[in-house]
């Protein structure tokens, strides 16, 4: 198992360590959900640096970039970022990914940790462009500071107006006294906020800074196992559960990261799909009886019969309900209907609901 340039601080403050992706990670502090609130309705600071982060660099970086990814990578202009997914030969998903343009020729790809050797080698066997590619993952750690009052916290770290920085946009400057920090208005829990990228030497400087500026807001440290609470309450996919090898991302509802106005892996394919329609689709779903969704559940229809299975679930803080996502046959998929999930010999009913499930004020 690998060490985040972090771990004793986060030992030291008491946090629960576990195996994850290959790392050891810091999952919760004081608990779930004390640690989920602190990120609705002040700020939280999660340490995720175990992600991936590779720069690609050249003339033809983002012809590179075009043919791995779906989404359409032209559309970038320096200081944006893009939401994409590199799909593979059989109608999956390789991973999904960040996307960040630092120069007309140099952009940054934020991957996946249980991906990042996958994901190389993968974007590697497809870089017929000659260009320079770098895995900088091992030398970066990133910050996440979310929620509502994070803006406030932070400002005082930078004199770059924290608040003109739309939503996934970003900018490299001087923060809380270290140059070329990226500050980047991304993450993944649906209550605003930004994500730091900088070397590992700088990130004890970065964490400090970062926990002093948000004392007077409450700031709290937060572990993984709330991030996936706060990113389940939004509906957002997780790689492994939701997305992965064998989930075309149509099915999985992103469609609007996978642009036909270009030719990409697989492209074909899953334009072919498109037009004929896909068979499965991913779901938001709500019980309605006593229970919690857990992955590989199965899904039925009224007559018992399997429809589906469930990839993520929990007891959501915010809401005080059960909420999960799965997989069902298109025809089930209409939002109202009732379904049922299958928990040992009971069968629970549920209700399939919009996303997002936790809707901000």
């Amino acid at each position: 198992m690998k060490t985040i340039q972090l771990h004793n601080k986060h030992v030291a403050l008491g946090a629960k360590i576990v195996p994850f992706a290959g790392y050891n990670m810091p999952v919760q502090y004081e608990g779930i959900n004390v640690e989920h609130e602190t990120v609705r309705t002040s700020v939280g600071v999660f340490d995720v640096s175990h992600m991936g982060e590779f720069v690609l660099r050249g003339e033809k970086a983002l012809d590179l970039i075009q043919k791995v990814t779906s989404n359409d990578a032209s559309k970038l202009f320096d200081g944006r970022v893009q939401y994409s997914c590199l799909p593979n030969t059989e109608g999956g998903i390789v991973d999904d990914l960040l996307v960040y343009r630092m120069s007309e020729t140099e952009y940054l790809l934020v991957v996946n940790a249980s991906n990042i050797q996958k994901d190389w080698d993968w974007i590697s066997s497809h870089n017929d462009f000659g260009v320079e590619m770098e895995d900088i993952s091992d030398l970066t750690s990133l910050l996440a500071v979310q929620g509502p009052k994070a803006v406030q916290a932070l400002q005082q770290l930078t004199s770059t107006n924290l608040s003109d920085i739309k939503y996934y946009h970003f900018v490299k400057e001087k923060f809380a006294g270290i140059d070329n920090v990226i500050i980047s208005a991304t993450g993944y829990t649906g209550s605003g906020g930004f994500e730091l990228y900088v070397p590992n030497e700088s990130a004890e400087q970065l964490w400090e800074a970062v926990m002093d500026a948000g004392k007077n807001f409450g700031i709290k440290p937060i572990g993984l196992a709330a991030r996936d609470t706060l990113r389940l309450e939004m509906g957002f996919c997780l790689y492994g559960n939701d997305i992965d090898d064998s989930t075309s991302p149509l099915e999985a509802g992103l469609g609007w990261i996978t642009k036909f106005t270009k030719d990409f892996v697989n492209s074909d394919a899953l334009k072919a799909q498109k037009e004929n329609g896909i068979t499965q689709k991913l779901i938001g779903f709500e019980l309605l009886d006593r229970g919690i969704p857990r992955k590989d559940y199965e899904l039925l229809d009224a007559n018992g019969n399997k429809i589906g299975r469930v990839t993520s679930g929990t007891m959501s803080p915010s809401l005080q309900k059960a909420v999960g996502l799965g997989y069902v046959q298109k025809e089930f998929a209409s939002e109202g209907n009732e379904i049922f999930m299958q928990i040992r010999n009971k069968q629970v009913k549920a209700q399939i609901v919009k996303f997002p499930f936790y809707k901000i004020s």
